[in-house]
């Protein structure tokens, strides 16, 4: 037994901090995983509100690519749509790392034909009331991309308003749109690319 009050005083502080070490590791363990499970789910449902019709396991069969895109080396996450084993278009999970609050994780949505499927945000930090309206639940702004291409609207025009272009900005906000509609651009820009093609069909 401990007869020395400061060794005492040590030991309880010891046996205290390795207790609570313990309760917080298990507690970020068990955090770690919901967090995932929310944001598997979330990206589930932001495949689904793209794209329809894949008979493959779209989730499983995601692979990666490291590329510069939007100014900086990244990781981005394809996804590709499949139905009777060929694929019809692709889901790219990528990164703008210049929205008005930083990094905005987006999943874009091209088919086979070069066309924009949709845009969906994944996470972002913009300014709730302003920023914010990228999201679906808080606008339908981000839904003019359906459709869109390399050619349509030409490339002068792959601009919000103010910017001599024909997309809409928001009131007050104008980083926001101008950063999906960039990233939008250099993202299609990217994917048809040949040598990005030819490594996308191995």
């Amino acid at each position: 037994m401990i007869q020395n009050p400061i060794l005492k005083a040590g030991a309880l502080l010891l046996i205290f901090t390795v207790v609570s070490i313990f309760f917080v590791s298990l507690t970020q363990d068990s955090t770690k995983d919901k967090i995932k499970y929310n944001e598997d789910q979330l990206l589930i449902k932001r495949l689904g509100e793209l794209v329809s019709g894949y008979d493959n396991n779209i989730l499983e069969e995601k692979f990666l690519k490291k590329t510069k895109l939007h100014g900086v080396e990244q990781s981005i996450g394809i996804y590709p749509a499949k139905k009777n084993n060929k694929i019809f278009a692709y889901l790219i999970e990528h990164t703008y790392p210049n929205g008005y609050s930083g990094n905005i994780r987006l999943l874009t949505g091209i088919d086979i034909n070069n066309k924009l499927l949709g845009v969906r945000v994944i996470t972002h930090r913009e300014t709730p009331g302003l920023g914010d309206k990228i999201e679906t639940k808080k606008s339908n702004w981000i839904e003019q991309f359906r459709g869109l291409s390399l050619l349509n609207p030409v490339k002068s025009e792959w601009k919000v308003k103010r910017d001599g272009g024909v997309f809409d900005s928001f009131t007050g906000a104008t980083i926001t749109p101008r950063a999906i509609v960039t990233a939008s651009y250099q993202v299609l820009v990217l994917f048809t690319q040949k040598n990005l093609m030819k490594n996308l069909e191995k």
